[in-house]
């Protein structure tokens, strides 16, 4: 709270003011950031989400666990946040649609198993920044995404791009 004070330069007070709760202030942190990382996606592809998560302060990834396992454990909480996140679901699908049609990601899979890799994926690395651990070079993890789900590798017989 004293950092979000510090940045955004209301009092603790002013800020409850907009927000009846600790919890709706940081449903609505996550609901933005959820919403960033989608607009990066959407406009730039992997390698904006993975940019975007090698230069976030890591202390923010903190609280974004923190609230994860809130969701795991509050089914109220985990209400909360779904519903602030169903928006951003099919403009992620559509994405991934439209990469497998053009060939950016393979087609031999379903949009919601390439989405959860991602997930994975750059889930793992923000965890090992908050961990203060040093992640693989942006290039070598792209690569890698880009063996495990890229479109020029592994099409469906019959497919053009």
């Amino acid at each position: 709270m004293k950092r979000l004070e510090e940045e955004i330069g209301l009092s603790r007070g002013a800020i409850f003011n907009y927000f009846g709760s600790k919890d709706s202030l940081f449903i609505e942190l996550c609901r933005r950031d959820n919403e960033r990382i989608s607009d990066l996606f959407v406009g730039g592809g992997v390698e904006a989400v993975l940019q975007a998560i090698l230069e976030v302060d890591p202390a923010w990834y903190g609280v974004y666990l923190e609230l994860t396992r809130r969701v795991r454990t509050d089914e109220g909480f985990r209400t909360l946040l779904e519903e602030r996140a169903e928006a951003i679901r099919p403009v992620n699908r559509s994405r991934i649609e439209q990469a497998q049609r053009d060939g950016e990601f393979r087609d031999d899979l379903e949009p919601q198993q390439i989405g959860a890799f991602l997930n994975l994926v750059l889930s793992g690395l923000a965890v090992l920044r908050v961990e203060g651990e040093e992640p693989l070079p942006s290039g070598l993890l792209l690569r890698l995404i880009d063996d495990a789900i890229g479109g020029r590798t592994r099409r469906r017989p019959g497919r053009t791009k």
